[in-house]
């Protein structure tokens, strides 16, 4: 195998698959990435048995081939070389030698033979609140449903429920559910700005990602492909937790309310970790406290001419839907200071978040 390639091109692909690498790997190829070269690209790939990547970068192939090399050592080496121009030479007992200018590094690999491939399927069917608590696995992972033309995507810790939902064109036969892992759902999050279309395949236990990559100057072609087993089980049924009725609703500019929070929040400890929101007429404050470091208030016009009303949330609960919308307009659903708050636009999202008592 042998290939000259763009050294930012291959740092940038090797940055796409590296995530999926862990610290401690159960066998020695897993550490590694699989470089193979054919035509006038080579494709990278990484795995770690439950979630795989592969994404594609345009080289000058002068010899096809196939070799694995540890991925972490190897874009450390490539972000450093001295020239752009970068030559891949790899003889037969899997030994690579990488040049540049006047650098030049020989790494042992291991065959591609002992590299355990993606799996590939025909088709078959085409962030932030999702609980870290391993005895919930089910909660550990984003609900994708697929069905009634539209995508609706769920993830809860069990405190807070956020949803979010997408119409599309989707055929009876192609309908169903998964549960994404947290880690697949971090991974694609990240992927999905590499381009604008995705085709997803999926049964009971696995499930691809197809991202088709826009032409750009980052050296990707074709598409990046996501593989990853799906969390087995039922998702809760997240319906009975949004509430059926709305109280009272505050239309609130997200820019300003976030800002009023975050500085609010500055005095919070763990001790006394909550917000209070208290509504009055045309008024809303938010006010913070703790017996280590004080007090904040902070105070927001609005247009509001319901009861008075006070109710506390931990801030990160309030804080995350604001950082993650994109509107500058969200509405607050309130009923009293033991209900759950809602945070929603008026077309896809809301999030659901349980109240902290007020003592």
């Amino acid at each position: 195998m042998k290939f000259k390639i763009n050294r930012d091109h291959f740092a940038n692909g090797l940055a796409q698959v590296l995530n999926v690498v862990g610290s401690k790997a159960t066998m020695p190829i897993l550490s590694n990435v699989l470089i193979e070269a054919e035509k006038d690209q080579i494709s990278l790939t990484t795995t770690n048995l439950d979630l795989g990547i592969r994404c594609r970068i345009k080289a000058e192939v002068k010899e096809t081939g196939a070799v694995t090399l540890p991925v972490k050592r190897l874009a450390s080496i490539i972000r450093e070389m001295p020239n752009l121009d970068v030559s891949v030479d790899a003889s037969p007992n899997h030994q690579v030698k990488l040049s540049s200018g006047g650098s030049t590094f020989r790494i042992m690999g291991i065959g591609r033979d002992e590299f355990p491939p993606l799996p590939e399927f025909g088709d078959e069917k085409v962030d932030y609140a999702q609980s870290t608590d391993e005895t919930r696995y089910i909660l550990n992972g984003v609900y994708f449903n697929f069905r009634d033309g539209k995508l609706s995507l769920v993830a809860t810790d069990g405190r807070r429920l956020a949803v979010v939902s997408k119409e599309m064109e989707i055929p009876a036969a192609s309908a169903g559910a998964i549960i994404l892992p947290a880690k697949t759902a971090n991974e694609l999050s990240r992927l999905l700005d590499k381009g604008e279309k995705v085709k997803i395949n999926f049964n009971e236990r696995k499930c691809t990602f197809q991202i088709a990559t826009d032409k750009d100057s980052s050296g990707l072609v074709d598409s990046v492909y996501l593989y990853s087993k799906v969390v087995e089980g039922n998702y809760p049924n997240y319906q009975q937790v949004i509430p059926k009725e709305t109280h009272q609703r505050i239309k609130l500019e997200r820019e300003l309310l976030l800002q009023c929070v975050h500085r609010a929040a500055l005095v919070c400890s763990e001790k006394s970790n909550s917000v209070r929101i208290k509504l009055s007429s045309n008024l809303l404050e938010i006010t913070a406290q703790s017996p280590d470091f004080g007090e904040a208030h902070e105070s927001m016009a609005i247009g509001y001419s319901g009861p008075d009303l006070q109710v506390a949330f931990n801030p990160a609960f309030i804080l995350d839907p604001l950082r993650a919308l994109p509107k500058d307009e969200v509405f607050l659903e309130l009923k009293d200071d033991v209900s759950p708050g809602v945070f929603k636009t008026l077309d896809s999202f809301l999030c659901v978040i349980m109240p902290v008592r007020l003592s």
